[in-house]
């Protein structure tokens, strides 16, 4: 009588998948809520929340009725952790969500929407840039590297 060897899975950790969303993502639900919560830095109110509004899909239940998230899921997570990283608003998240459940006819519209996020990233990033040369420069003043000016500042306008 042949016994039949264990199969074995090459499932990826929770963190990992959050990490690295990359690939095809096993839609087994798998993954607890307190797991998801730890990976992903957000809470266990928060990951209901973003279920209650339409951020997530229905997330699947186990027979006791609690969360499991499956990689799909930690996909979605990790793509709207970085639109909330460039500051997009829950409501334009929402939207590209909305879009992106529409199937393929929405792609113009969710690429727009990304378009105008990165204009606004942009612009917050030159905004950064000129700041830090602030910083840089009265650092560089209270170190003594540049000699302080007697003159008031004046303000010119052009």
């Amino acid at each position: 009588m042949a016994t039949l060897a264990p199969v074995q899975l090459d499932l990826r950790t929770c963190a990992d998948v959050y990490q690295r969303p990359v690939g095809d993502p096993d839609r087994t639900p798998r993954h607890t809520i307190s797991e998801v919560a730890v990976a992903s830095g957000l809470t266990a109110h928060t990951l209901r929340w973003y279920e209650r509004i339409g951020l997530l899909d229905p997330v699947d239940r186990s027979a006791s009725g609690q969360r499991r998230y499956c990689d799909a899921d930690l996909h979605r997570l990790a793509f709207l952790g970085r639109l909330r990283l460039t500051g997009m608003p829950i409501a334009d998240m929402l939207r590209y969500v909305e879009l992106a459940r529409e199937g393929e006819r929405t792609y113009e519209a969710r690429r727009q929407l990304l378009v105008d996020q990165r204009e606004e990233v942009r612009q917050r990033v030159a905004d950064l840039q000129t700041t830090l040369a602030v910083l840089d420069y009265k650092i560089d003043l209270y170190s003594g590297r540049i000699a302080a000016s007697d003159e008031p500042a004046v303000c010119r306008h052009e």
